[in-house]
């Protein structure tokens, strides 16, 4: 499946990103959250997550996805898989301790993001985490390379490098990929009640960590 292989075919930086950006996810979750990530795609980190936490649900919008999911957690007991539209979720107000968004999906969704971060929140418990990723500026060279990559495999149209430029990669075919910076991800979040922090992890990942507080009495803490 082509979504895999653009994982397979990923540069050592890239994976060590990859790597980077799952392992600071599983400091944030509490042994038994229920956690949910948004944009699953195939499965790739979520056996991770679900050796963390007490269930996890992944949701994507491609079905061939969810499909080779399904093989990948095939001998996972405590997860589950829907297909799903993340800035729509079909869930009731806070269920979740802990709401995944890695890996730009942000911006690669290509949805309204004040919705996507909205809908996140609604569907997030008090005291619970959201979290969600965008690249640093740091990773730019190696990202692009990675698309690169992605661009002489067939997996993605050939890039237009006169437009291709800070942080955005366009592609001749119309393709665009994008980025959010730490400015839009403080606009996006400030009339939030919850606590934010932005940070970057590793030189490659840019973070956005949202804790829930539903009133002023709040006095949970995440690790």
């Amino acid at each position: 499946m082509h979504l895999k292989r653009v994982y397979d075919i990923a540069p050592p930086r890239i994976k060590q990103y990859l790597d980077a950006e799952l392992n600071h996810v599983l400091k944030m979750i509490r042994p038994g959250d229920v956690v949910i990530e948004l944009g699953c795609g195939y499965g790739r980190i979520l056996p991770k997550l679900a050796e963390k936490a007490g269930w996890a649900i992944g949701i994507d919008t491609s079905a061939p996805s969810l499909e080779l999911a399904q093989q990948t957690l095939r001998m996972v007991q405590n997860c589950s898989l829907a297909q799903m539209d993340a800035a729509k979720l079909f869930f009731h107000d806070q269920v979740f301790d802990a709401l995944i968004c890695i890996q730009n999906g942000i911006s690669a969704f290509h949805v309204d993001q004040r919705t996507l971060v909205s809908e996140s929140v609604r569907v997030t418990r008090h005291g619970g985490i959201v979290l969600f990723s965008s690249y640093s500026d740091k990773l730019w060279k190696d990202r692009l390379e990675w698309f690169e990559l992605q661009s002489k495999t067939g997996l993605l149209g050939e890039i237009d490098h006169d437009l291709t430029r800070d942080g955005v990669i366009v592609c001749k075919d119309g393709f665009t990929a994008t980025t959010v910076n730490a400015d839009t991800f403080r606009k996006l979040t400030v009339d939030l009640n919850a606590d934010v922090r932005i940070l970057e992890v590793d030189e490659s990942s840019l973070f956005c960590e949202i804790q829930i507080r539903r009133n002023e009495d709040a006095n949970l803490s995440r690790p």
